[in-house]
């Protein structure tokens, strides 16, 4: 197989600059190691000449390459209803959403262009893996190009309950267009449940044993929740304690405890709330004033869109409130950074933590959680303490598990995790390793390539024994 993997953007393979985010951490090593294409926006916009490559570059035994979108279409792709659309949706918040007819109209024009694009890549070896929500109907184009080839799709989000997805303009048409696709693969199973609901209840679809029949043909439904490379990530931490930033952050705590959270500046990571269960923790506890702080590192994100804007103000007035109300003059309770880092420099700031902090609403994985246990030194770990509405808790149940929307209860567990024996730490970090590591990242990507593969391969097959992956039990019928 040829693969070609697509997504809005492409990550560089440069470890001392800022990751995008989970997606671009998990693919690189995939495609630099697996030999795959990875296609995407350069960043950059242009005239929307047909295939316009900006760029096609190696990386390891893959390549990156790269186009230039449409100037006249891209903010209404992106800023208009990839992001003020169907994300807010994707995460159960359709009272966000506000967009326009013109960005729908944009949103289906970059598709169609991306897919003239992938043209070029079109072989009779070609399986073509779409990620993400800016391209659910990047399929159904590329099948009216002509493109008999393999269709994967991968929605690293949450798929919210159906009567959160009906609020999003076009929804059916979008819906209806993502079966353009031969396999489409979910983080968790209650994701995949939502789809299987939302299109049997409002577009009179029948899903059988998670297949479903259309016009364009037969859709497989599975669930891949992805992972990551624990032993690499592991190492990065332990090399990256000898990094500048690193030493200064250890020497700054004057041996204090750490307690980290590491976002996109979104409405989806519930960092207000976060924060206020940081204050609260200080007035239930304050013996544990100038013990702890909160380092929060909040990476800038769609500051275009108004939902933005007005939670990046919120969130500095917030932390001068708390500093206001507990700091003294030499120490603060909360650390606010809006800036990114790289990878390596991340995983040293997560083996410091006493405590990784990822409180999201809704999240589809959450590989800050993975990546946190990876980064912690076998003999001292930290506590993860984690959202129970991220899909990394499905998984990571050996966390401290927490209601992102109860401030006093999160208070409760954050000091908890505080004050947890040495002997405790230990035994949920190695509970937590082991589900890690048998669901990497490199199982994800094999996993899903070689359910696509099949299916493709015996199509009346998938009818009637239809391909429902579970990592667990795949890894316990092969030993």
């Amino acid at each position: 197989m040829n693969v070609v993997v697509v997504s809005n953007r492409v990550a560089r393979a440069k470890p001392d600059e800022p990751l995008a985010g989970g997606l671009a951490a998990a693919l690189l090593p995939m495609v630099r190691d697996s030999g795959a294409i990875w296609v995407g926006s350069s960043g950059q916009t242009g005239d929307g000449s047909r295939g316009s490559f900006a760029r096609i570059e190696s990386l390891g035994t893959g390549a990156l390459a790269t186009v230039d979108i449409p100037a006249k279409h891209y903010r209404g792709y992106y800023e208009g209803f990839a992001n003020s659309a169907l994300w807010p949706a994707l995460h159960s918040r359709a009272d966000l959403i506000h967009v326009s007819t013109d960005d729908y109209t944009s949103y289906r024009e970059v598709n169609a262009f991306m897919a003239r694009a992938l043209l070029r890549f079109n072989t009779p070896e070609a399986v073509f893996w779409i990620q993400d929500y800016h391209f659910l109907i990047l399929g159904a184009e590329l099948r009216r190009l002509g493109i008999e080839r393999p269709l994967g799709f991968f929605l690293h989000t949450p798929w919210a309950d159906r009567r959160t997805m009906t609020a999003v303009p076009h929804h059916g048409e979008i819906a209806r267009g993502m079966l353009a696709y031969d396999l489409i693969g979910f983080q968790t199973v209650e994701d995949r449940q939502s789809f299987e609901d939302y299109l049997q209840a409002e577009l009179g679809f029948n899903v059988v044993d998670g297949t479903v029949a259309s016009e364009w043909g037969l859709t497989q439904l599975a669930t891949f929740p992805i992972g990551i490379d624990v032993d690499d990530f592991a190492a990065r931490a332990t090399k990256a304690m000898g990094r500048a930033e690193v030493m200064r952050l250890r020497e700054s705590l004057r041996g204090a405890k750490l307690v980290l959270g590491v976002d996109r500046l979104d409405y989806s990571k519930g960092l207000a709330n976060r924060m206020r269960a940081f204050d609260r923790m200080l007035e239930f506890e304050p013996s544990l004033k100038r013990a702890v702080s909160l380092l929060q590192v909040a990476v800038p994100s769609r500051g275009n869109i108004k939902a933005y804007r007005e939670l990046k103000a919120e969130l500095a007035a917030l932390v001068g409130e708390v500093n206001g109300r507990h700091g003294e003059v030499d120490w603060m309770p909360i650390r606010y950074l809006n800036k990114g880092f790289s990878q390596l420099t991340l995983a040293g700031f997560y083996r410091v933590a006493s405590v990784g902090l990822v409180t999201p609403l809704h999240d589809g994985m959450n590989l800050v959680a993975k990546e946190y246990v990876a980064a912690q030194n076998p003999l001292d770990p930290g506590v993860l303490v984690l959202s129970s509405f991220a899909g990394a808790a499905k998984e990571l149940d050996a966390a401290v598990l927490i209601n992102p929307h109860d401030i006093d209860g999160m208070a409760r567990q954050l000091a908890l995790a505080l004050r947890m024996s040495i002997e405790e730490r230990r035994e949920r970090w190695q509970a937590m390793v082991r589900k890690l590591k048998a669901s990497s990242v490199q199982n994800w990507f094999s996993d899903f390539l070689h359910t696509l593969f099949d299916i493709r391969r015996t199509p009346l097959q998938a009818a009637t024994r239809p391909i429902v992956l579970q990592l667990a039990n795949r890894k316990a019928a092969a030993s």
